[in-house]
């Protein structure tokens, strides 16, 4: 008892925040932040404040000069005023909602989920998910490569579950050439792979993604899937 109880206290926190600015019409986002130990908690909140901030940026990534997500949002907010004065003729709205949850949390990996939703306007706006996978111990991001110690294994037994996801294969950019999403994290019910709108087939295929139970490829797995 005494050792689930040192185990369960030395497991991160989440709590769900708001965060939006004095003036913003346009950005709803509702994330987790972390908290306990301030080192990992930092690294994780830090992470995942990078990536919202990429996702609100209009136009090249690489031109941001935002460097918390207020900045970003009201960043996104000026871009849209000065669309307006520009068409002021338009009157398609923009909007941008991000979410996200904490869908894995052990002693070794946390996994959360961040869902985004960005319309400026064009004909449809584009809904992506990330998936953050994070040493539990250091807080740090861990690379998809990493998750394994056997990558060619894995995704040879990946492709069989993929094989039996997608059965019409006329739906994908490259039908004869499998390769592992960009987006993979544990889940409740194993390990989430998830191929987000454009990554592998047309927008009209939507997002394709399954999971491979724990059973079938934990002798692959660098991080114990159990609790």
């Amino acid at each position: 008892m005494l050792f689930q109880t040192c185990k369960e206290e030395s497991l991160m926190s989440f709590s769900e925040i708001n965060i939006t600015t004095e003036n913003n019409t346009l950005v709803d986002i509702n994330i987790p932040k972390a908290s306990g130990n301030e080192s990992i908690a930092n690294a994780i909140n830090s992470e995942i404040s990078n990536i919202i901030i990429q996702e609100l940026n209009i136009g090249d990534t690489n031109d941001s000069t935002s460097l918390t997500i207020e900045e970003s949002i009201n960043s996104f907010n000026r871009e849209y005023l000065a669309f307006i004065d520009e068409f002021p003729e338009s009157n398609q709205a923009w909007e941008a909602l991000i979410d996200g949850d904490v869908i894995f949390q052990s002693e070794n990996i946390i996994t959360i989920s961040l869902t985004s939703y960005i319309n400026t306007g064009g004909a449809h706006g584009i809904l992506q998910i990330s998936l953050l996978n994070f040493d539990a111990v250091s807080g740090h991001r861990i690379p998809n490569q990493n998750l394994f110690n056997n990558q060619e294994a894995f995704t040879n037994l990946a492709k069989t579950f993929f094989d039996n996801t997608v059965e019409d294969k006329t739906l994908l950019f490259d039908p004869d050439n499998f390769k592992l999403p960009a987006n993979m994290g544990y889940s409740d019910d194993g390990l989430l792979l998830l191929y987000n709108v454009y990554e592998i087939a047309p927008y009209v295929t939507g997002i394709i993604d399954f999971t491979i139970p724990y059973e079938k490829i934990e002798a692959y797995l660098v991080f114990d899937s159990s609790r």
